[in-house]
């Protein structure tokens, strides 16, 4: 959108047109004067208590810088970064072009080649950054341009950590996009490399078949389906594509980090593959990759900052040796293939609980109290099913016991034993118990 801006000047840049708002601040068209071109300012409100303002300010200038390294055709490019009164921005070169999000607006597909083209781009840029150990943490449609010449840049290395360890808003919402959110996100864990992988997976499984892999009516059941769904085969969903994509998808979505794509450059050569006997070209651009492939790139342990010692403590992370070693379920065989591949078999994860999951997100977002209802309806409702699981399994063996389908019918529709007769049945009893001992007596002496 192009609205009348709430303000003229920041810094030294001249406002000249509002482009869009977002969770953080809005976006501006503005002109420096300086060098006579016209800029993206992206702001960022800084709002926050005291205590908070000073280490989120401290953390917005580290990132800005380290984002501020890049220079990638891929990655959008930052010019400046700077603060005015209550307010920090980032001047970035200005595109023409639009949000890979408005392409999606439609819930269908969009055209393969184009799609394709789209996720490797955006994988090239993440090599780059990766390889200069910067993690984006929050791929996503709306942070993926689209030019208007078909080239795509990357949007918000600057603030994507931010958006990471500042867990809330000044209105106690959760910032980030959870669909997009790799399972180690989800879980609490810190990201790595293989993070954004995950969610450039997703974002190719929406542009190749219009849905989202993980859909729910709500954050927590997003959340749960990440860490424990395996959604349909792209192909299932769009009959046009071809089979070697829903392995590509399946390895970029795989749950386990060592079962998914190790390096972003891998899953850019695959998609040029793809794209390359689409159209009849050979080969992949050797441009790609220069040189040997690092390992991913992992964040060193440091000293939690107190935002984040208290997300630690509410989340319970665990070491990766837990979610590593949690059982895992093969997956269905509907669910995205395996056999006949390379690509390892996804399981479901038994180190996320949905209820613990939920109580932890509760405490979040400030809406602990208001679930304590829900607490107790979920405790009653899992004693209720053990409870008909207990009755369902001494069923069952009686039924084997009995060999006889009339008998596990009637098994079936017996009343428990453990509930009392109704008073009049045993009266009853008790009667008839007594008339025929009396008929008995009689017929011994007759005899």
């Amino acid at each position: 959108m192009n609205g009348e801006p709430t303000i003229s000047t920041l810094g030294r840049y001249e406002i000249l047109s509002e482009l869009g708002q977002g969770s953080m601040g809005v976006v501006y068209r503005a002109r420096d004067p300086m060098l006579d071109r016209i800029v993206a300012i992206k702001t960022i409100n800084l709002t926050l208590p005291k205590d908070e303002l000073a280490e989120y300010e401290a953390r917005f200038y580290q990132e800005a810088k380290a984002a501020g390294g890049l220079s990638h055709r891929n990655i959008v490019t930052i010019h400046d970064i700077g603060r005015s009164e209550r307010v920090a921005y980032m001047a970035m070169e200005f595109l023409e072009g639009q949000e890979l999000r408005r392409l999606l607006q439609a819930r269908t597909p969009i055209g393969m080649a184009h799609a394709l083209d789209v996720g490797a781009q955006v994988a090239e840029g993440l090599q780059y950054a990766h390889e200069g150990h910067i993690i984006h943490r929050d791929i996503k449609p709306a942070n993926i341009m689209v030019l208007n010449d078909g080239l795509v840049k990357i949007t918000d290395f600057g603030i994507a950590r931010m958006r990471t360890n500042e867990v809330k808003t000044m209105t106690g919402m959760i910032l980030g996009s959870p669909k997009y959110m790799s399972p180690e996100q989800v879980s609490g864990k810190r990201a790595d490399t293989r993070s954004d992988i995950f969610s450039l997976g997703v974002v190719l499984y929406e542009m190749l078949t219009g849905a989202s892999p993980f859909v729910a009516d709500n954050i927590h059941g997003v959340m749960y389906q990440t860490m424990n769904f395996n959604p349909p085969a792209p192909k299932t969903l769009n009959p046009e594509l071809p089979e070697v994509l829903n392995f590509i998808i399946a390895k970029a979505l795989a749950k386990n980090l060592d079962d998914r794509y190790q390096k972003a450059a891998e899953l850019s050569n695959d998609l040029r593959r793809v794209i390359s006997a689409l159209t009849g070209d050979s080969g992949v651009p050797q441009d790609v990759v220069s040189g040997p492939l690092p390992a991913p790139f992992i964040e060193p342990i440091s000293p939690l900052t107190r935002q984040e010692d208290k997300q630690a403590r509410i989340l319970g992370m665990a070491d990766d040796a837990d979610l590593h070693h949690a059982a895992e379920v093969p997956s269905q065989p509907e669910q995205l293939p395996s056999a006949e591949s390379s690509v390892p078999a996804l399981g479901l994860s038994r180190a996320f609980d949905s209820f613990d999951a939920t109580m932890r997100l509760a405490a979040l977002t400030g809406v602990e109290k208001q679930l304590d209802t829900f607490s107790e309806t979920q405790k009653i409702a899992r004693l209720k099913a053990l409870a008909d699981a207990k009755r369902q399994a001494a069923s069952a063996a009686a039924s084997t016991l009995s060999g006889s389908a009339t008998w596990k019918q009637l098994a079936t529709e017996r009343p428990n034993p453990a509930s009392p007769m109704p008073v009049n049945q045993v009266k009853l009893i008790w009667l008839g118990s007594g008339a025929l001992a009396i008929a008995a007596a009689l017929l011994f002496l007759l005899r």
